[in-house]
């Protein structure tokens, strides 16, 4: 089993939100994938399928970002995964551009508070990661605001690229191909 879990705040009031990269990556698999998320366990919303015949679980943990890591520590111990081989996190990202996305094979929170979390939790940050860059914070703006704000309408066009870049991304590094997915997606720009 194999997991990939998107990173958000759940609601309406959150829905497609800057912060939601991850939960709106993890809708775009499971539309493509015939993939129905509606279980709830493990203080999550997930769902099970085949994805490039491999079985793979897809998750949104449901105890806001900041608590992302409670979620997922009780998905890894139950189904007995080792972060690094079984796992990987969608997260938005306000260092990077509208649709730009930079995969990673492990590394620190980078400031987000949903990644510090499962840091925290499963005691390691040896797990790769997909960020989704979400534009960044202009000078003196409000972080909050920012991340719980919806795209503006002109960058939504690179907002869906880079959550469609991302799920390509997931797929890669879950049939064992992290460095054909750093190399493909890693610096690549939205327009590209």
């Amino acid at each position: 089993m194999y997991m990939i879990a998107g990173l958000g705040n759940p609601g309406e009031k959150y829905r497609h939100s800057r912060h939601n990269a991850g939960f709106d990556t993890i809708d775009r698999l499971a539309e493509q994938y015939g993939i129905c998320l509606r279980e709830m366990k493990f203080e999550a919303l997930s769902g099970r399928g085949l994805i490039e015949g491999k079985q793979v679980l897809l998750v949104k943990p449901i105890t806001y970002m900041n608590d992302s890591g409670r979620s997922l520590q009780q998905i890894v111990h139950f189904y007995k995964l080792d972060p690094l081989d079984d796992m990987l996190v969608i997260s938005d990202d306000v260092t990077l551009d509208c649709g730009v996305i930079r995969v990673r094979k492990q590394g620190s929170a980078g400031g987000h508070n949903g990644l510090k979390s499962i840091i925290a939790c499963l005691g390691t940050d040896h797990f790769p990661r997909v960020r989704v860059g979400v534009g960044k914070l202009s000078p003196g703006g409000d972080m909050i605001a920012h991340v719980l704000g919806r795209v503006r309408p002109e960058e939504r066009d690179y907002m869906d690229l880079g959550e469609e870049h991302a799920a390509e991304a997931s797929i890669m590094v879950m049939q064992g191909q992290i460095a054909e997915a750093m190399n493909r997606y890693n610096g690549m720009r939205p327009q590209d």
